[in-house]
């Protein structure tokens, strides 16, 4: 099994894609260094910090703390989302509203796949088996 058949990845990849077509065609040309370039940052680590923890899911406090790692950034980029809005320069509320949904989504998975893996006990199945 590969992290990109984690559910958690496929809607981290989904957020990053979304969030990075929008900073290029929804924003303020000033915003492109500014909140968009965080913005694209925190959504691409939320992802990143899935598969480097998947990449160490034999250790499982190691796996666990990437996986917080993966839900800080996804709240950083949650933040930078409604500071988008709020300020006036993500002018569209109907994609305000499904990038928010999707990250709350995403959240809330990866809350879920944490407590599944803290319910783990160290057995000799295999980790892939384990995180389906």
């Amino acid at each position: 099994m590969s992290y990109k058949n984690l559910e958690i990845w496929k809607i981290a990849n989904e957020l990053v894609i979304k969030i990075h077509k929008m900073t290029l065609e929804e924003l303020p040309s000033f915003e492109m260094y500014e909140e968009g370039s965080q913005i694209r940052r925190s959504s691409k680590s939320s992802k990143s910090q899935i598969v480097e923890g998947y990449g160490r899911r034999k250790y499982k406090l190691d796996f666990l703390r990437f996986l917080s790692y993966s839900i800080a950034s996804n709240d950083e980029t949650i933040d930078h989302l409604e500071n988008l809005f709020n300020t006036g320069s993500l002018k569209n509320e109907e994609l305000f509203n499904e990038l928010l949904k999707l990250a709350d989504l995403l959240g809330r998975k990866l809350n879920r796949f944490i407590a599944s893996v803290e319910k783990q006990h160290n057995t000799l199945a295999e980790p892939e088996e384990e995180y389906k």
